[in-house]
């Protein structure tokens, strides 16, 4: 668990010290709330959303870079370069995709973004969607956990100044959706009695896109690894806007 003394070292910058922003799935919705979010912070300089399809928005921050194949992202050094800070939520969902290509995109794919961003700017801070239960050690009997927890392994070792993992729970999706699976489906509709029963399990995904921008935007300059449960994303949540958190 962070504590409160991590919490504001890592949301404590100068407005003036603006930075240039890398965000990785902005067309899903984590990546599209951090987009948002992060096109209406004045901490933020500007925005390079690296996806494979148009967003179909425009704004003045914003600067698209399509690009197909993230088995591969060498293409995309000159664009990661000089870039302050990336956000990774580029993912998809256990059951969506066969077992080989889930951990295509669950762990190669953030592994040789990281590469590429590393090599371009090496001072730059790394945010990573990851996911609950996230076991680096690999003796999870769940693939999703295994996978995740291996990306983490990797993007640790890196060598980034900063690196934050999060590990979101139940991310609740704010504005309806068509929902992955039956569970989600379920989850959304007791989402009310699931929030009061079991507060930290719980996230919105606005919340956590807005404190998965902040963390690398207004962090402290020190060298910083730190891995972000549900409970701990919520208290960064809540010392940023203690009347949102949870609703």
């Amino acid at each position: 668990m962070i504590t409160s003394s991590q919490v504001s070292s890592i949301t404590n910058i100068a407005a003036a010290d603006q930075k240039r922003l890398v965000i990785v799935g902005a067309s899903g919705m984590v990546g599209g709330y951090a987009l948002r979010y992060a096109l209406e912070d004045s901490a933020v300089k500007s925005v390079t959303s690296i996806g494979r399809k148009k967003l179909g928005i425009s704004h003045p921050k914003l600067k698209e870079v399509l690009h197909q194949d993230f088995a591969d992202c060498s293409a995309l050094a000159e664009t990661l370069s000089g870039q302050d800070a990336a956000v990774f939520c580029l993912g998809t969902y256990t059951g969506s995709v066969p077992d080989a290509e889930l951990r295509t995109i669950t762990v190669n794919y953030p592994i040789e973004f990281a590469r590429v961003l590393r090599s371009s700017s090496p001072d730059a801070a790394f945010s990573f969607l990851s996911g609950n239960g996230a076991d680096p050690t690999g003796r999870s009997r769940l693939a999703f956990a295994r996978y995740k927890g291996e990306a983490e392994k990797a993007l640790l070792a890196e060598g980034f100044p900063r690196v934050y993992l999060f590990r979101p729970a139940y991310i609740y999706p704010v504005e309806p959706r068509k929902e992955p699976n039956f569970s989600y489906r379920l989850l959304r509709a007791i989402y009310p009695a699931f929030r009061a029963l079991f507060p930290n399990q719980v996230i919105r995904a606005d919340d956590l896109a807005g404190a998965m921008v902040d963390v690398v935007v207004q962090g402290a300059g020190e060298r910083q690894s730190l891995v972000l449960e549900n409970r701990d994303i919520r208290t960064m949540v809540e010392s940023l806007h203690p009347k949102r958190v949870g609703n």
